[in-house]
């Protein structure tokens, strides 16, 4: 990759190092599948949650946990996403911001639909133990859309908005609350397994770190550096 060369050292320093941790967390994210389909160690803990006592929420409780729940929901994600993208991309007259979510949506969807087709694993709520049938349950896309979309996010703002109130400001402590409350409420609700909420995250982790990669890969004389 010739364009390479041209690449400041930091920059460059930045690129590999996101790339290196893509792969590390991809290799997480094979690790939790080897342990689901061999049913290991995180199987069996994924029934001990299962036999659990799970509480039923209703009213507020339930309405509250519904609109956490829905932090990782793809359509509502995607569009928070999208939007903020272009308005970043429009303050700096650069499409990056939108190509780089459009891009992350497109491996988000890609890698996690596949996979989701690949297991087949049907959700607790509906039983004990299936893979490989009708469910789409592992990897959980709640807690990879959560991970990716909110992570970009917070990435492009703080790589793009170096003015007043954003500069500096980095928010990977928020994307890091986000994802688990929304894995905290899939248990609670009982609509994944735990094995599902980790390789979902890793998952959703690794994709995006690759992301990251690529954006300093790539140079842009619109873009700070």
């Amino acid at each position: 990759m010739p364009f390479l060369t041209h690449l400041p050292l930091e920059r460059k320093a930045e690129m590999w190092k996101a790339f290196r941790g893509s792969i590390w967390l991809f290799l997480g994210f094979l690790i939790v599948t080897q342990q689901v389909l061999a049913k290991g160690y995180l199987y069996r803990f994924d029934r001990w949650v299962k036999n659990l006592k799970h509480h039923t929420f209703k009213g507020n409780a339930s309405h509250l946990l519904l609109a956490i729940d829905d932090l990782g929901l793809r359509g509502f994600t995607a569009t928070v996403l999208i939007l903020a993208a272009l308005l970043i991309g429009w303050r700096f007259r650069s499409w990056r911001p939108f190509n780089l979510s459009v891009l992350s949506l497109l491996l988000l969807n890609g890698v996690v639909g596949l996979s989701k087709l690949a297991f087949h694993q049907v959700k607790p709520r509906l039983a004990n133990d299936l893979l490989h049938t009708t469910g789409l349950s592992y990897p959980s896309g709640h807690a990879a859309n959560a991970l990716l979309s909110w992570g970009l996010l917070a990435y492009l703002i703080f790589r793009y908005t170096h003015k007043e109130p954003f500069v500096g400001m980095r928010l990977d402590w928020l994307v890091g609350v986000i994802t688990l409350s929304v894995c905290i409420v899939s248990l609670m609700r009982d609509t994944h397994w735990f094995s599902d909420l980790l390789g979902g995250a890793l998952l959703g982790g690794s994709l995006l770190v690759f992301v990251i990669a690529i954006d300093r890969a790539i140079p842009s004389i619109k873009q700070p550096s």
